[in-house]
């Protein structure tokens, strides 16, 4: 009897041990198998109705393996990925990200090379109408003028991503976009480097970006973005003009905004004349007026860490520069940078207070409060953008509190 329970038991556990066997997660290798199945079955079919040649398709995979050091990875079969933590410059205080020592080392290489290169940056403002500082300070941030290493291969990671990431459609598309540049002939799979995201040599464009706003400017034939400057800084220029960048203007100017007006007041949406700003007392630290076609010129309020840090007056070059890379900080630390070597100006005047210690999670709260009575907020993605601001600030106004336009722990209690 004991035996054939024992029998019994071992026979249920053999069962129990092949069922969920059957339902482990694969492994590696199981999921190496689909993605090189997926890459023939699948994205080769694709890429051949879009004209890619087989032999440009298969000199492109030649080597390619998935890339398991990705972030953001979702592996069929696998545990969704965990949630990672909030590391962008808006979860915590921005005075880090203006770090005065980089950004004087960065500007005294920028002007190193606005000397190096001041015929084409010359024929470029010609060409495009835009300032060579700016597109300096693009090309310093983005790759520290082409020094950054970029070793990734961008067909794996664009793969890799296509395949099993938390953004697969996107990937897809950047990565038949990829395979069209190497069918064209204007990189080799071999130098075809970018970033762990997929951005592409040393303006850091995606593929499409890439099809869109790479030129030609050292006359060899083909855009390159990975070894010739002037085809890099050019496509930068180009890239800002078809965004709308508007010849003659910079991107803004550090200002004081007096105490009686309204922090409530910023956004590309409520854009006024420079003038009519200026007539509520709103001064530019360097305290020179606005000349006669400035002051006509459309421009914004924007108080990207509420009263508790500088404050700007923007033109509408500076949401041109957002389209580059949408952060406030990120056009800020452009606009900045461009100053510095075009003028040898320094910091902004204005110090960056206590602010941003919130978690995303919080600031979504807050938003989703605010929605409910009937704020818009831009969407409730825990993002403190100019909507949120701007909302803290008319329900503060608007319920007896002085505005400071910039999410703080303690209003969240208030709010519900």
């Amino acid at each position: 009897m004991a035996r054939n329970i024992r029998h019994a038991l071992a026979t249920l556990l053999a069962i129990l041990s092949t069922t969920a066997a059957a339902h482990a997660a694969p492994s590696k290798a199981a999921v190496e198998a689909q993605f090189e199945s997926w890459v023939q079955t699948d994205v080769w079919p694709e890429a051949q109705k879009k004209g890619i040649s087989r032999s440009a398709f298969e000199a492109a995979f030649s080597g390619v393996e998935l890339d398991w050091s990705l972030t953001d990875l979702a592996p069929p079969g696998f545990p969704p990925p965990k949630q990672q933590k909030q590391t962008q410059a808006e979860f915590s205080s921005p005075a880090p990200y203006f770090n005065d020592d980089r950004l004087k080392r960065l500007a005294a290489t920028g002007r190193g090379f606005q000397s190096q290169y001041a015929s084409t940056l010359k024929k470029i403002e010609k060409t495009y109408g835009v300032p060579g500082s700016v597109v300096l300070a693009i090309w310093g941030r983005e790759t520290g003028f082409g020094a950054a290493k970029i070793p990734n291969s961008a067909i794996e990671v664009l793969a890799t991503k296509a395949f099993m990431s938390t953004r697969k459609e996107m990937f897809r598309t950047e990565l038949l976009a990829a395979l069209d540049i190497i069918n064209r002939g204007d990189s080799t799979p071999a130098e075809f480097k970018g970033s762990s995201a997929g951005a592409l040599g040393q303006p850091q464009f995606m593929p499409t970006s890439y099809l869109k706003y790479a030129v030609d400017f050292d006359g060899d034939g083909h855009p390159n973005i990975w070894t010739s400057v002037p085809d890099t800084l050019a496509s930068i220029a180009n890239f800002l003009v078809q965004k709308g960048w508007q010849k003659g203007r910079g991107w803004g100017y550090e200002v004081t905004i007096p105490a009686q007006v309204s922090c409530a007041q910023e956004g590309p949406d409520l854009a006024k004349p420079m003038g009519h700003w200026t007539s509520l007392g709103i001064a530019r630290i360097s305290g020179k007026a606005f000349g006669s076609a400035e002051s006509k010129a459309s421009g914004m309020m924007m108080v990207p860490a509420g009263r508790d840090g500088p404050e700007f007056l923007v033109t509408p070059n500076f949401y041109v520069i957002k389209e580059y890379n949408n952060s406030d900080l990120y056009a800020l630390y452009i606009g900045n940078l461009a100053d510095r070597i075009a003028y040898g100006s320094g910091a902004f005047q204005g110090a960056w207070g206590d602010v941003g210690k919130m978690l995303r999670s919080d600031v979504a709260t807050m938003q989703k409060a605010l929605e409910k009575k009937g704020y818009d907020v831009g969407g409730s993605d825990g993002l403190p953008g100019y909507k949120t601001r701007r909302s803290i600030g008319q329900w503060q106004e608007k319920n007896g509190m002085k505005p400071t336009c910039y999410p703080e722990a303690h209003m969240i209690g208030k709010l519900k």
